[in-house]
């Protein structure tokens, strides 16, 4: 999958709506990104944080398999890698 095939649209504050197509319809995702995540990561572009978070997500699951809500949060505590992969990303 190409890494310009990711829609992001913000949906308010926070939030964002992700669409990636799969084999057999596009999979929306809401994700949601904290100030504080935001200051582990040493970042201020929460879109450009999601689009990097689903493209490492990508490496480890297919994208039919994404779930409906995706807190940042939550992958931090599931991927011991994140972290490390966000910094050199």
């Amino acid at each position: 999958m190409a890494d310009d095939d990711i829609e992001i649209d913000a949906q308010g504050e926070n939030s964002y709506l992700v669409v990636q197509p799969s084999e057999l319809e596009d999979v929306r995702t809401y994700v949601t990104v904290t100030p504080e995540v935001m200051d582990r990561l040493g970042s201020d572009d929460e879109e450009d944080v999601v689009r990097r978070t689903v493209l490492f997500l990508r490496k480890h699951q297919e994208v039919a398999d994404f779930p409906e809500v995706l807190d940042l949060e939550d992958v931090i505590a599931g991927y011991d890698d994140y972290l490390e992969a966000m910094a050199t990303d």
